[in-house]
């Protein structure tokens, strides 16, 4: 976590850049990225250029910079005064930037692609040295850093709230997870990546429980190159969730330009062995542009119904997924809605839904919401599921989300991952297990409350007869007392 000089080093920053008139939070993030993908490029050339001097003279393999090019670098114009800074950055380095697809092959051609219609904003020269002084005094070579540092310009999105942009809480994401167990040898993809907090959090929990899969030649390029893909159609959150993604240690991950729910994404069909998701809830899209083969699953313009549909078409058969999706998706009436939740209870696997608490999403958002995990099999399975009433999450449930006590979410993980001890519980605890039959008796309705028995506390009523002998006292009383003040007056 981010904390003390350095934390107040980024505010300083973060404020210079909105007195400076730059108050868009992913405009910030996005100049900030250029610049910090500058200096990786320049520790790559660096990293470069001294295997080949131990090895020898030769030729720099898989060089960042080009003969020509060395006023271009990092280490190069941080030295140099503000205003030459502004003038070397502001053209020849973003020149540089955009044409960069072309000239670079292997570690950061991938990077290169969203860099092509970089666009240099920062206003002028004395801000421009500021920033780049802070980077430099951050230490690239720690990826703990990196990624915190990241993060907390990441959770500025959330605070400010603009675009309809903002991040899942990580706290939830990480519960996502956790509860998915990622595996070395999973493909994992989110349709709707934004930031890729969903895909940092998986590589994060693969290095700390497969630390050893790692050090396999084979299964280290997978991790890096072909493992992790996300897709969004916004370039500023694709340039953002790159570098995300290569600050938190993963090389070349598959992060691509996409319109998930068009015609264009039947090629990654049955690709995926794991999904994580949020996607957007916008409400209604234009039919004509939606994908056919998930119209046929269900037909709808709901863009949380059509995300569900393409997630069960990207799995692999066998391939599961923990997806966010609002309270309607659960019981809405409509004929696509209990359509796709016979789907998923009767064709594939239903495995829990997860009820979250509404305010987890403010102070930008209020939708109730729950997560959905289930497992594509084509054959069904569902013979129970399972159910957890989350009641709070480590924060308030009020706009300032500030941090509190009542947490259920370790208690989520731990009964999850002992789903025996499940079976016993009564349909009035927190938890509990809902055998496939009630559920199509219910009409497929996967609303909590529809299986959570109330218990109602006895209370003790006093007689009706007494009740009136007490009313009528006091009327006397009332009475007494009326008579007593007319003869005060008269």
């Amino acid at each position: 976590m981010i904390t003390g000089e350095l934390k107040s080093r980024i505010d300083g920053v973060w404020n210079a850049f909105w007195s400076g008139g730059i108050s868009n939070p992913l405009e910030v993030i996005e100049q900030i990225t250029y610049l910090l993908f500058l200096r990786r490029l320049d520790d790559l050339q660096t990293l470069a250029e001294s295997k080949a001097r131990v090895a020898g003279p030769g030729v720099i393999e898989n060089p960042m910079f080009l003969p020509g090019q060395e006023p271009l670098r990092w280490s190069r114009f941080k030295n140099t005064a503000p205003e030459v800074m502004y003038t070397t950055v502001a053209g020849p380095v973003f020149d540089y930037l955009k044409g960069l697809g072309t000239q670079l092959g292997g570690d950061g051609s991938t990077y290169s692609e969203h860099m092509r219609d970089a666009r240099f904003t920062i206003p002028t020269p004395a801000l421009l040295s500021k920033v780049v002084d802070m980077l430099d005094g951050i230490p690239m070579a720690d990826r703990d850093t990196n990624g915190d540092l990241y993060e907390y310009l990441l959770s500025k999105i959330a605070s400010a709230g603009v675009n309809g942009q903002f991040r899942t809480p990580r706290h939830i994401i990480k519960l996502m997870v956790d509860m998915t167990a990622p595996q070395p040898g999973d493909e994992i993809c989110d349709p709707a990546c934004g930031t890729a907090g969903f895909l940092v959090a998986a590589s994060e929990y693969v290095r700390a429980t497969h630390a050893d899969a790692l050090l396999d030649a084979k299964q280290r390029s997978h991790f890096h190159r072909s493992m992790f893909h996300g897709f969004d159609f916004d370039g500023t959150m694709l340039r953002i969730g790159s570098m995300n993604m290569l600050l938190h240690g993963v090389e070349s991950p598959d992060i691509r330009y996409r319109d998930s729910l068009s015609e264009g994404a039947s090629a990654d069909a049955a690709r995926y062995t794991l999904i994580l998701a949020n996607p957007p809830f916008a409400g209604s899209l234009d039919f004509e542009s939606t994908a056919k083969d998930l119209q046929r699953v269900v037909k709808t313009k709901k863009t949380e119904l059509l995300f569900v549909a393409l997630f069960l078409k990207l799995l692999k058969p066998g391939g599961r997924a923990a997806v966010i999706v609002p309270d309607g998706v659960l019981f809405g009436s409509s004929k696509a809605h209990k359509d796709l939740r016979r789907t998923l209870v009767e064709d594939q696997k239903l495995d829990a839904v997860v009820k979250l608490p509404s305010g987890v999403f403010r102070p930008y958002a209020g939708v109730s919401t729950a997560i959905l995990f289930f497992t594509r099999t084509d054959s069904g399975g569902t013979d129970q599921v399972w159910f957890y009433d989350v009641r709070a999450d480590g924060f308030s449930l009020d706009d300032k989300r500030n941090p509190i006590e009542a947490d259920d979410l370790p208690d989520v993980l731990a009964r999850w991952q002992d789903l025996v001890g499940e079976t016993d519980r009564a349909r009035n605890d927190q938890s509990f297990l809902v055998p496939k039959a009630d559920i199509v008796a219910q009409g497929y309705d996967l609303s909590l409350n529809r299986y959570k028995e109330v218990v109602h506390d006895e209370v003790e009523h006093r007689a009706p007869l007494e009740i009136i002998a007490d009313i009528e006292k006091l009327e006397d009383e009332i009475a007494q007392g009326l008579e007593e003040l007319k003869a005060m007056l008269s």
